[in-house]
């Protein structure tokens, strides 16, 4: 399974006809210009293409009013002046002769993805369209969007493929209030708002965009948004100018946010939340004004950390993700800057665990794969180890790893595996071990947890530390070691490995103790090629000890690593 590209060339028909300076952003050009952007990078040939179809009135009714999809079919007999009256009627809206069918073309884009998705067909997908729909409400056009086109996509899962949960993220820079609208009191259907808001000075200026909308009736507590405000800085800076940044130095709200901001409000807010929910399928209302570069949303997230983005959702669902484009954004070309520089390791002490046959030959197998890994010939890799030289193979990998190309290691160790001895805190090494007697720092870049008994302690373990370490260190290679007496669940393991793919951009080996399951080794190799983690099983609270040992090791590394320093108004460390 692979994933699918939903476009269609006539969703370029409709354009603004006469002159308003509100309007004119939403072109045709932003949806071609998209679809160029995919061509020429060649990701367009490697997806499974689709083209749309018109939604039905039928499914239109899904979310909305009768009188409002014929007022909108009415639109294809008017005239320029009648148009732009009937614009004027709604807020940052415009009609054209085309906006019907380019409307339905929109929805049935959405609707054809997650038809497909949901079969099998391919495993997640984006849907280019236009107009977008987030804004659009029951019975009125708003903020360039005439049909919802995620909340049909959402009522159409329930109705056609039985669905019973289904988690909704909007990343656009402004508020989906039209989405929040027809789901603030259906427990059936969480949504996740982050955007620009200003204490309701920033568009669309709603009391109910702010944290303290929740849901209503059933769905209360379905409903999350995330407001993004503008506050005077300490010295009277203006925060919009700032680098966006989640730091316990910056305790104000502020615009210009960053890559670590997102990341941080994935890891610390979203997903903690989505895996209590645990969603059958995610629907992304992917707006990229939130990118940096857009004028209007004055953000500064890079267009690289919407992948990090999208990939922490795919351990969701079953990997069943459907991306549906809201408003594109614009954004300057980013490079990547050079890493630091390398110095040669010292050279690795001789293990005499390695010198039996076995051992040795096992070992040849695990520097093969990382030297493919890190020449670029492979992505990933999973190789098992002998219980008697698992440390030893550990040892000498890191070692290779920083010698042949790595410029960051993290080596992320579960059950009885101690760090090197002569392993220096010189920056380019990392080591987390899960499954210590008892949560330590001993130094900033030598980090030691006990292991969970729950599922909940275990997510919070991943999400609340390990996520938030990887992602700030930021290695070129992770190292997960699964060692005797690991006690992981193939779940989770599969989980942990699946989620250290972003911060390596894919660049994961793990070493497996030769006492696991054999089918642990097989879910390991199927979710580092690409595949959804299984489920984690019913969901269990962390304990209270494990929850205070988490925050007692997080409040001891939050000076070095700035994924850790999330502010709140309450002023505890992860609750922001």
């Amino acid at each position: 399974m692979g994933t699918a590209l939903v476009y269609h060339e006539d969703m370029t028909a409709a354009r603004l006809l006469w002159d308003d300076p509100e309007c004119e952003i939403e072109c045709p050009e932003r949806l071609t210009t998209a679809l160029e952007r995919l061509q020429q990078r060649g990701l367009e040939q490697r997806c499974l293409q689709l083209a749309a179809r018109e939604a039905s009135e039928a499914e239109l009714g899904l979310v909305h009013s009768p009188e409002y999809v014929a007022l909108v079919r009415g639109t294809q007999a008017l005239g320029t002046g009648e148009l732009q009256t009937l614009s004027g009627q709604y807020d940052a809206v415009y009609f054209h002769p085309s906006t019907f069918h380019c409307a339905r073309l929109a929805v049935g884009a959405a609707l054809q993805l997650v038809d497909a998705v949901l079969a099998g067909a391919v495993r997640n997908g984006l849907a280019l369209v236009r107009p977008p729909g987030h804004h659009s409400q029951r019975a009125a056009a708003n903020g360039f969007c005439v049909f919802n086109n995620v909340a049909i996509a959402a009522r159409h899962a329930q109705r056609q493929h039985g669905l019973h949960r289904i988690l909704i993220v909007d990343w656009d820079v402004h508020h989906g209030q039209g989405i929040q609208y027809i789901f603030e009191d259906d427990p059936s259907v969480l949504y996740f708002s982050w955007h620009r808001y200003e204490h309701g000075r920033f568009w669309p200026y709603l009391r109910e965009s702010d944290a303290d909308a929740v849901g209503q009736g059933p769905g209360l507590g379905f409903t999350v948004n995330l407001p993004w405000n503008q506050s005077p800085g300490p010295r009277g800076e203006d925060p919009a100018v700032l680098p966006g940044r989640a730091s316990t130095d910056a305790p104000w709200p502020q615009v210009g946010m960053g890559n670590a901001d997102y990341v941080a409000a994935f890891l610390h807010v979203l997903l903690p939340v989505a895996f209590e929910f645990n969603p059958e399928l995610v629907l992304v209302s992917a707006g990229f004004d939130s990118a940096i570069g857009d004028p209007e949303g004055q953000m500064q997230a890079t267009p690289e950390c919407f992948a990090h983005l999208t990939q922490l959702l795919q351990v969701l669902a079953g990997g069943r993700v459907c991306a549906v484009l809201e408003r594109p954004g614009v954004h300057p070309e980013c490079p990547g800057s050079p890493g630091p520089s390398l110095d040669e390791p010292p050279a690795a002490r001789p293990h005499e665990a390695l010198a039996q046959d076995r051992a040795l030959t096992a070992l040849g197998k695990v520097l093969y794969l990382l030297d493919r890994i890190l020449d670029g010939q492979v992505s990933s890799g999973v190789a098992v180890t002998p219980a008697c030289a698992a440390a030893a193979t550990l040892d000498v990998a890191i070692r290779c790893g920083l010698s042949h190309g790595a410029q960051r290691l993290l080596c992320l160790a579960v059950g009885q595996l101690d760090r090197p001895p002569d392993l220096t805190d010189d920056g380019r090494n990392l080591w987390l071990n899960i499954g210590g007697k008892e949560a330590a720092a001993l130094s900033m870049f030598h980090v030691s947890v006990p292991l969970p008994g729950t599922t909940g302690g275990f997510l919070s373990c991943v999400l609340a530390l390990v996520l938030p370490l990887a992602y700030s260190f930021q290695p070129d290679l992770v190292l997960v070691a699964l060692g005797p007496a690991h006690g992981l669940r193939d779940p989770q393991a599969a989980l942990l490995a699946a989620l250290l793919r972003g911060p390596a951009g894919g660049r994961v080996l793990a070493l497996v103790d030769e006492e696991s399951t054999p089918q642990l080794v097989v879910v390991l190799a199927r979710v580092l090629h690409g595949e959804a983690a299984p489920s984690l099983g019913p969901f269990s609270m962390a304990s209270p000890e494990d929850v205070q040992a988490l925050m007692q090791l997080r409040g001891q590394l939050e000076p070095r690593w700035k994924m850790l320093q999330v502010a709140s108004e309450a002023g505890g460390p992860g609750s922001g």
